[in-house]
């Protein structure tokens, strides 16, 4: 019984590695995206009435995100914490959408899905 606990422990630490480094990956570009000021990123905080200002901080936030995720790779609480805070982030994103009537949010809606998956991995390893 010990070994298949440890068996899946270990599993889902793989599956957090995969799940969180490319969560990672995606939070960091879309912050460097934010912060450049990408015509794509800015077409649509404005169409959720995201104002412009807000950009930097929002960047902020998913560069720690995902420099969190990592990080919880050697520190659990931590790579908890991040997937929490991604998690609700993505959410927050999905009610910015319906709350201006543009359903156009499918990659809001799958990366909340995502963190989702993250946070649920990393409390299971």
């Amino acid at each position: 019984m010990i070994w298949y606990t440890q068996s899946l422990e270990r599993f889902m630490f793989i599956a957090y590695a995969i799940v969180g480094g490319l969560l990672a990956l995606a939070l960091a570009a879309s912050a460097t995206f934010s912060l450049q000021r990408n015509e794509q990123i800015v077409a649509s905080m404005r169409k959720v009435q995201v104002p412009d200002s807000w950009l930097p901080r929002l960047a902020a936030l998913k560069a720690a995100g995902a420099i969190g995720l990592i990080a919880g790779l050697w520190i659990t609480p931590l790579g908890v914490a991040a997937a929490v805070g991604v998690t609700l982030y993505f959410i927050g994103a999905v009610i910015s959408h319906l709350r201006v009537k543009d359903y156009e949010l499918a990659p809001a809606a799958v990366l909340t899905l995502v963190a989702a998956a993250a946070l649920t991995l990393r409390v299971l390893a």
